[in-house]
C-alpha cells in the first residue's frame, strides 16, 4: 500500500478540509490506491460539492479509460481499466426512486469499483460494505450574501471555497 493510500485510510472517521477542485481531484487519485474490485463508494454532497471532480481523480488513480464525466443523463457509465485493474462504474442515482431501480442497472459490483452519487438510502439495500464520503460545500463562506464582495463577482463564477469531507467506513471491508 502506498504512503498516499495509507494517509487516505487514516482519514477515515476524521474530517478533512479539501482546499479546491485540484485538491479534490488529487484526493480521488490518492484514495484509488485503497480500492479494488468489489469496493463501493457512496458520494454525498450538494450540487457543485465536488463529487464528480473526486470521481474523475479516482478514475485517474485507477487507470481507467476516460474521460470521467457526470453520468446524470445515462445513470451509469463504465470506464474499463487501461492497466488490468478493475473497471470504474460511475453511477448518478439522482433520478432513481429506489434501490430496486438502482439494482435494475445490473452493475457488476463484484468486478468493479463502483462510485454512486446521490445513492444514500439506496446503496444500503444492495451491499453491507461501502465507503461513505460526505462532502460539505459551504455557501458564501468567504463573504456574506449581499455584500459588495459577492455582488462584484461575475454571476457565472462562484468563489472557490474549501470543502469539509468526512469518510465513514461501513461494513466488514472498512472495519
Amino acid at each position: 500500500m502506498s504512503a498516499d493510500a495509507r494517509a487516505a485510510l487514516a482519514a477515515i472517521g476524521s474530517p478533512l478540509e479539501i482546499e479546491d477542485p485540484e485538491a479534490m481531484h488529487d484526493f480521488g487519485v490518492r484514495l484509488a490506491g485503497l480500492l479494488g474490485a468489489g469496493d463501493v463508494v457512496l458520494l454525498t454532497g450538494e450540487l457543485g460539492a465536488g463529487k464528480t471532480t473526486f470521481a474523475r481523480g479516482l478514475g485517474e488513480g485507477l487507470g481507467v479509460r476516460g474521460p470521467v464525466t457526470s453520468p446524470t443523463f445515462v445513470l451509469a457509465r463504465t470506464h474499463p481499466s487501461l492497466t488490468g485493474g478493475p473497471a470504474l462504474v460511475h453511477v448518478d442515482a439522482y433520478r432513481l426512486g429506489s434501490a430496486l431501480e438502482l439494482d435494475d442497472l445490473d452493475i457488476d459490483f463484484a468486478h468493479s469499483v463502483v462510485v454512486v452519487e446521490w445513492g444514500a438510502g439506496m446503496i444500503e439495500a444492495l451491499t453491507d460494505s461501502y465507503l461513505s464520503i460526505e462532502i460539505d460545500r459551504p455557501l458564501g463562506a468567504g463573504a456574506e450574501r449581499g455584500s459588495a464582495a459577492i455582488e462584484a463577482l461575475d454571476p457565472s463564477e462562484e468563489p472557490i471555497e474549501p470543502r469539509q469531507v468526512r469518510l465513514t467506513g461501513v461494513g466488514p471491508r472498512w472495519s
